[in-house]
């Protein structure tokens, strides 16, 4: 407990509370687990699966018909780890991480002998089905059946079957229709029995719907499916478009996938539940918020690299080109253009706890570009691979604003006692979370505050963030004020300014600013009044080649001394005077 924190603290009771309710749920759900497969194994071998599909949707994924051939020569390369089958199955090897496992059990490398589109490719990918086919009729390892690997699978047998049936026999075909309807059953009981949650049951109302679609199944199977798509939807697709989670990766996954399905309805000329279409719609413009200059997106709760071709993929069905959203209040995200430049910040509340496992406690934080350049990013969020750098990068200190003590402004869920059972969901975080849009005379203010720190600090942290019409000042101030009047104790404090790692960063004027050179040999410089600016060393996970080391600019201050911080970072004209002026101006 910090010295200014209650012994009694309301927000810590409550926390406990919700969290014996937790553990309840998720006891309920794990004897409701063992309870269906007893159940699931019976129904599963009396089951007759339907005798042919009906349509293929399309798989939007981009595609390297090179990995064919390394699949063909016996390597398959997962999930970060490489493996040199020497002749044998991979269903039958050892697997070198559980990542690795969901992967190839996923199936989602078919996309790539399909590109190939050779005889040899098709026959390799039905000889794999047809090894999995086998095993997995024997098999009840947890990566095989774990809900998301089984839709994952099952999205790619129905969208790559035109290659894995061309010229299939007829025992060949059973099997193969047999395991699809395997999964139906397995994914209808996990879902009425409340297994599945998150994002992963929206992800298993997909899967379900689609095989409504394609298999010649019962029309309440498919009315069952199409009602479980439109009550997900309208549950985790908010009316500003963003996804519950606060994850700009999860409208790209979710769009991957809800394109294809929309497709599938209209070949099939089944009416699509009206959630699918609106959501498509709002989630569209929602992305182009999200994006910089570059194209990538802005590193907000567990965003990592942003591939190109995918999101270029996904825009372009974009029929209307739908303009950028400028105010996300559903969301909690703020952007701001002006002239060349770009603010987008963080100013929403955590997102619920199951659908927090991957997001960061970064309230307030922001994002900085200039034309096609980044200069203030957050860390980003590393691969799944690197569990060690997804935890620290999750951290307040990991992203660009203010930090108490070198404390979150939210609690994650450790990996003892009673809270491992939720381990890398965020338990409690910022309740109240001010936003306020300003559009003043020549230029455009955000007014900003979260109370993350109020009950561990007694602090309210406030922001204003200022920008310029012309795009080229963007200006701020960083204040702590007492969440209560009882609470007096003094702490120490950091704003934090992390830069890209393209852009090389000079301090000057004996500490008191610092220069950043940019690729294009234009300056900026950043001040902060009455305060000494230092540069600390800084990590970007988000780079396409992995993570690469980059630097941050931290102004260190302490509340017994000031509780307000004013700054600025600016276009450096040398022609005007500007290294002799070096204090920040609002």
């Amino acid at each position: 407990m910090h010295p200014g924190a209650d012994r009694l603290n309301p927000a810590k009771m409550n926390h406990n509370l919700h969290l014996i309710g937790r553990i309840t749920a998720h006891v309920g759900r794990r004897l409701r687990r063992l309870a269906t497969l007893p159940s699931f194994a019976l129904a599963a071998a009396r089951m007759s699966p339907p005798e042919r599909l009906l349509i293929a949707p399309q798989d939007i994924r981009t595609s390297d018909s090179t990995i064919a051939s390394e699949i063909y020569s016996g390597y398959f390369a997962l999930a970060g780890k490489v493996v040199n089958l020497h002749g044998r199955s991979p269903f039958e090897v050892e697997s070198p991480s559980p990542g690795w496992a969901r992967a190839l059990n996923s199936f989602g490398w078919l996309r790539h002998l399909r590109a190939a589109d050779t005889a040899l490719a098709r026959a390799n990918a039905r000889a794999l089905v047809g090894d999995f086919l086998t095993t997995s009729e024997r098999s009840n390892g947890s990566a095989v059946w774990e809900p998301r690997v089984v839709v994952r699978r099952t999205l790619s047998f129905l969208s790559q079957s035109p290659i894995i049936l061309e010229s299939a026999d007829e025992v060949f075909y059973r099997r193969f229709m047999r395991a699809l309807a395997r999964a139906q059953l397995f994914l209808e009981r996990q879902v009425s029995a409340g297994l599945v949650c998150g994002e992963e049951r929206l992800f298993a109302a997909i899967g379900l719907a689609e095989l409504g679609l394609c298999m010649p199944a019962s029309p309440g199977a498919q009315r069952r499916g199409t009602r479980l798509l439109a009550d997900e939807l309208s549950r985790q697709i908010l009316p500003d478009g963003g996804h519950i989670s606060r994850n700009p990766e999860a409208l790209i996954r979710l769009l991957l996938d809800l394109l294809p399905l929309r497709q599938a309805y209209a070949a099939r000329a089944v009416a699509p539940p009206p959630q699918l279409l609106n959501a498509i719609d709002r989630m569209l413009p929602m992305l182009r918020m999200l994006r910089h200059g570059d194209g990538t997106l802005a590193l907000f709760n567990g965003m990592g690299v942003t591939a190109p071709d995918v999101l270029a993929t996904v825009l372009a069905y974009d029929d209307v080109r739908a303009k950028a959203l400028n105010n996300a209040p559903h969301s909690g995200y703020q952007r701001v253009e002006a002239g060349p430049s770009l603010l987008i910040v963080d100013a929403g509340r955590p997102p619920p706890p199951e659908f927090s496992t991957l997001a960061h406690a970064g309230c307030l934080s922001f994002e900085f570009s200039v034309g096609p350049q980044r200069l203030v990013v957050n860390c980003g969020a590393p691969d799944v691979y690197r569990g060690a750098g997804r935890a620290a990068a999750r951290m307040t200190a990991a992203h660009s604003t203010l930090v108490v003590d070198d404390t979150s402004s939210c609690h994650f869920a450790g990996r003892r006692g009673l809270e491992s059972l939720f381990a890398d969901e965020i338990l409690y975080g910022p309740a109240h979370v001010g936003v306020e849009r300003q559009s003043l005379p020549m230029k455009t203010r955000l007014v900003l505050s979260h109370d993350g720190y109020s009950d561990a600090f007694g602090l309210i942290h406030e922001r204003r963030l200022t920008l310029s019409a012309d795009g080229m000042r963007l200006e701020g101030e960083d204040r702590l004020r007492p969440a209560a009047a009882d609470r007096s104790a003094s702490y120490p404090y950091a704003l934090r300014f992390h830069i890209h790692p393209s852009i090389r960063l000079q301090s000057v004027l004996d500490g008191r600013a610092v220069l950043l050179d940019l690729p294009d040999d234009s300056r900026w410089v950043f001040t902060a009044q009455d305060s000494r600016v230092g540069i600390e060393e800084s990590v970007f996970f988000a780079a396409t080649d992995g993570p690469r080391a980059c630097e941050q600019i931290v102004v260190p201050a302490h509340t017994e001394r000031t509780t307000q911080v004013v700054w600025a970072l600016r276009r450096f004209e040398e022609k005007n005077g500007d290294a002799e002026q070096p204090a920040a101006q609002t």
